[in-house]
C-alpha cells in the first residue's frame, strides 16, 4: 500500500507544472537600469560632497587640523564607496542606450579613482585628486541629466560608508 501511496504522490508532483519567472521587457529593463544608475551616482556624488570635497575646502585634511585623522578616515571610506558606487552605476547604464552612450566616455576617469581612497586615508591627496573626484562626479550627473536620469547628492551614512 506504501508503494502505490508514492506513486500517486510522484504522479501529482509530475503533473503540477512548475511557476516560470517571467521575463522583464525592454522598456522594464531600462526603467530599472536608469533607475538604479541615479541612485548609486547618486550615493557617490553624495558620499564625495560631504567627506571628500566639503572637509577639503574646510581645510580638515591640513597637517595640524583639529579632527584631521577621523576626516582623512571617513574622506578614505567615501572614496572607496564612491568608487564602487561609479562603476557599478556605469554598469548600470549599459541597460539604456542613451545613458550608455552618455556615460561610456566616463569609465576611464572613473577607473583613475581607483586609488584614491587610501590616498586620501594616508593624507597624501591633493588638490589635483579632489579636483578629479569632483570632475567625475559632475560628468556623471551631467550625463545622467543629459539622459533623462536626473542624479541628485544622496548622502549616506557612516556605515553604509563602511559597509554595514
Amino acid at each position: 500500500m506504501f508503494a502505490a501511496e508514492a506513486v500517486a504522490a510522484r504522479e501529482v508532483t509530475d503533473e503540477v507544472p512548475a511557476a516560470e519567472p517571467t521575463p522583464s521587457t525592454s522598456a522594464e529593463k531600462q526603467k530599472f537600469s536608469k533607475a538604479r544608475f541615479v541612485a548609486n551616482a547618486g550615493l557617490a556624488a553624495g558620499a564625495t560632497y560631504q567627506w571628500i570635497i566639503k572637509p577639503y575646502r574646510a581645510g580638515k585634511f591640513k597637517k595640524g587640523a583639529k579632527g584631521r585623522t577621523f576626516a582623512l578616515i571617513k574622506a578614505g571610506l567615501a572614496g572607496a564607496f564612491a568608487y564602487n558606487r561609479l562603476k557599478a552605476a556605469a554598469d548600470n547604464a549599459k541597460g539604456d542606450p542613451l545613458l550608455s552612450k552618455a556615460v561610456a566616455p566616463l569609465t576611464a576617469g572613473i577607473a583613475s579613482l581607483k586609488g584614491l581612497g587610501s590616498k586620501l586615508r594616508k593624507g597624501d591627496a591633493g588638490d589635483a585628486d579632489i579636483s578629479s573626484f569632483e570632475g567625475v562626479i559632475n560628468g556623471v550627473k551631467d550625463a545622467g541629466q543629459g539622459a533623462g536620469a536626473t542624479v541628485t547628492d544622496k548622502v549616506p551614512s557612516l556605515s553604509q560608508l563602511n559597509g554595514g
